[in-house]
């Protein structure tokens, strides 16, 4: 990596574009991480995607053996979204000079599309929200042709609800679309989905980590984001690690909800940074960050073999 800030060599690089690595808010999601790898005495140095001004892709050389992908997609989206692509480039440059990456480049391609990952849902059979995929905010209306409304129009690169907008009507949204209102996002692409109204207004959130089921919470979005230890059944489970497996997600969570319509889980999103619940051990009965951190010692001593 060239034109980055010096520093030591050492075991475990953690990638990151997150003002929270300098707990500038919401210290309390990473100080345990950061606690843990301390108690277990883990080398590490974080490293700011906005420092990387260029790579070489000839030069193979890299001081650290493993890097943890920790890039927050809402944080460089509010930055003007540059280092997305730059850095999903630069994971696969890694990848083929022999990192370990966790959260490699074909994690991260999930995480910054939402087309992408409903592709996947169809893919393994499970059930999404009913979309179409744009690239002409003008075609929104006749790709909204028989979907019910309300519907929302999703930025196809997006993060923490940036840039979504519900219409109620096609009238509506034919109205935004001849004023040319419709925000499509950073690649030009959108979906236009249906509206799913979730019952007992909340969402599910399973964590995985390795590919396997790891805590699930539900999460009141209405209510200041009030979240509780949930239960999850054994087929929920099955459909979030066969997820995470076949995209390539080391540490991650998938989101669903029971569509109040009709009844149905439906999966609508992937995320590849996992802050994990604050307050774990009140909230789901145990410190997720240990097996995180037990994770990467793991994969540290693979680098190795």
């Amino acid at each position: 990596m060239q034109r980055l800030s010096p520093a030591p060599p050492a075991r475990l690089a953690i990638y990151h574009d997150d003002p929270c690595f300098d707990f500038h808010q919401h210290p309390s999601w990473f100080r345990p991480f950061f606690a843990e790898l301390d108690r277990q005495q883990i080398d590490y140095v974080a490293l700011n995607a906005r420092d990387l001004l260029f790579y070489d892709p000839a030069d193979c050389h890299w001081i650290f053996p493993l890097l943890f992908n920790r890039l927050n997609l809402s944080a460089d989206l509010a930055a003007g979204g540059s280092a997305i692509l730059h850095a999903l480039n630069f994971l696969a440059h890694l990848e083929r000079a022999g990192t370990r990456v966790i959260n490699g480049s074909r994690a991260f391609a999930f995480e910054i599309s939402k087309a992408r990952q409903l592709a996947l849902f169809a893919g393994l059979d499970l059930p999404a929200p009913r979309s179409r995929v744009i690239h002409r905010a003008a075609d929104a209306p006749i790709a909204a042709e028989g979907l019910r409304f309300p519907i929302v129009v999703k930025p196809n690169v997006g993060g923490s609800g940036a840039g979504i907008v519900r219409y109620e009507s096609l009238s509506e949204l034919s109205t935004a679309a001849k004023a040319g209102t419709i925000e499509l996002g950073l690649d030009h692409v959108a979906l236009v989905q249906e509206y799913v109204p979730a019952r007992g207004g909340h969402i599910t959130r399973v964590e995985t980590l390795g590919g396997k089921f790891l805590y699930a919470i539900n999460i009141y979005p209405e209510a200041e984001l009030r979240v509780e230890s949930a239960s999850a059944s054994s087929d929920v489970i099955a459909a979030c690690e066969k997820i995470a497996q076949n995209a390539g997600i080391d540490v991650g969570s998938i989101e669903s909800m029971i569509d109040d319509r009709n009844g149905q889980r439906v999966y609508y999103d992937i995320n590849t940074l996992s802050n994990f619940v604050a307050d774990a051990s009140r909230v789901i009965g145990f410190n997720p960050h240990k097996n995180l951190v037990d994770f990467l010692e793991l994969e540290l001593r693979r680098t190795k073999l």
